[in-house]
């Protein structure tokens, strides 16, 4: 660009009226997923005020006008279990006209994992509870969460199966150290199906590898623990790093 071009780009910059356009406002939905007791769930609060006062919800904020989605998207992880040391993902954009009855709200919603021993739950100021809910008695029960937050979370579990198949997403859900029973039942869980040991272990034979520890005092054979085998692709680039 000559120095011409930039000059009245400069004029057009500083003579631009911003308030020529409606604004929607922007905020991020947080589907934060982990395992508890052999069931997949995710935290939701219970809002404590308007609109949906009392109604169970994503996590979410406003997102403010010096930050980014991700920055937003921490910010929520930090205040509802304060750590941001878990996956995150984006997942989908939310923009029906009508979704906000406050005003036009677009919403970019993300998912989160995090491994029980991981998760400590911490309830903010604007909400009157935090706790987990189990996602299948959520959906089979018909439970009305506020604005479109079902969708939200019906969307997340569809893209967490597919995402089972093709990557290593289950290993979010356990430990660094595990054992094989133990990344099974992840699996069983997050597909909703059972597996056969035998196939199980054959598929995921390249993706772990053993430790030199066993299980203790447990009532049957103790079994080895294993670890997620990082490529050297992996080791690169950063993938699944926890």
């Amino acid at each position: 660009m000559c120095m011409n071009e930039e000059n009245h780009e400069q004029e057009f910059l500083n003579t631009y009226n911003k308030e020529q356009y409606e604004k929607p406002s922007v905020t991020v939905d947080l589907l934060i997923f982990t395992i508890e007791d052999d069931e997949l769930k995710i935290v939701l609060i219970r809002r404590n005020e308007m609109p949906y006062k009392d109604s169970l919800a994503l996590p979410g904020v406003f997102v403010r006008i010096d930050e980014t989605l991700e920055e937003a998207a921490y910010r929520t992880i930090k205040e509802e279990i304060g750590s941001c040391d878990i996956y995150l993902e984006q997942l989908f954009t939310w923009g029906d006209i009508e979704r906000d009855p406050r005003m036009r709200i677009i919403s970019i919603s993300y998912m989160a994992i995090v491994s029980p021993h991981k998760l400590k739950l911490v309830k903010g100021e604007r909400v009157s509870e935090v706790k987990l809910y189990s996602v299948n008695k959520l959906i089979d029960t018909k439970e009305k969460l506020a604005f479109d937050h079902m969708k939200m979370i019906k969307y997340a579990i569809e893209r967490i199966k597919n995402k089972v198949a093709y990557t290593k997403i289950a290993f979010e859900f356990v430990e660094e150290e595990f054992t094989l029973p133990q990344l099974q039942k992840v699996y069983e869980i997050l597909l909703n199906k059972t597996l056969y040991k035998a196939n199980f272990r054959n598929k995921i034979k390249e993706l772990v590898e053993e430790t030199d520890k066993m299980t203790e005092k447990q009532p049957h054979r103790p079994s080895k623990y294993y670890r997620l085998r990082e490529t050297e692709y992996e080791q690169n680039k950063g993938i699944f790093k926890r």
